[in-house]
């Protein structure tokens, strides 16, 4: 996995206010959405780890990579609405507020693996190494407490 560098273009603080633009806007790319791709692993939802939330329009759940809290939009694509981005980032610093406390990370809308499907994650300042020193989080249900394996 490449290192993360800080940047202020693409590191936001926990306000919305940063991230509330289209993917095209804030240097994300352009992708029409199509409902599902078979094989895109975000379109697949694998339940593994906890999730915190899900509706018609996105799920959020712990990363399996990094393990902290990742809004995923149902659609494959990368460029959701404007109203549907909001929506979506609001779903997510819910639930990494809820794991790290407020104002315990910032949202980063960079999607480094995969860059086809708009996904954005909550991390806090122990991102990088979490994986490493604590257990992953398991499937328990949706908006469940969570528990880790």
């Amino acid at each position: 996995m490449a290192q993360h560098e800080p940047n202020s273009d693409v590191d936001h603080p926990v306000g919305l206010a940063h991230c509330l633009q289209p993917a095209a806007a804030s240097g994300l790319g352009r992708g029409a959405a199509a409902e599902f791709d078979p094989e895109c692993e975000l379109c697949e939802a694998a339940r593994f780890t906890h999730w915190y939330y899900e509706d018609d329009l996105c799920w959020v759940a712990d990363c399996e990579v990094c393990a902290t809290p990742m809004v995923v939009w149902k659609r494959h694509g990368t460029e959701p609405p404007a109203d549907e981005l909001a929506a979506m980032l609001a779903r997510l610093v819910e639930a990494g507020e809820l794991r790290f406390g407020p104002g315990g990370g910032r949202v980063d809308q960079v999607m480094r693996q995969i860059p086809d499907h708009f996904h954005a994650h909550y991390r806090d300042a122990d991102w990088m190494s979490r994986r490493w020193n604590e257990p992953p989080s398991r499937y328990s249900g949706v908006g469940t407490q969570r528990e880790t394996r």
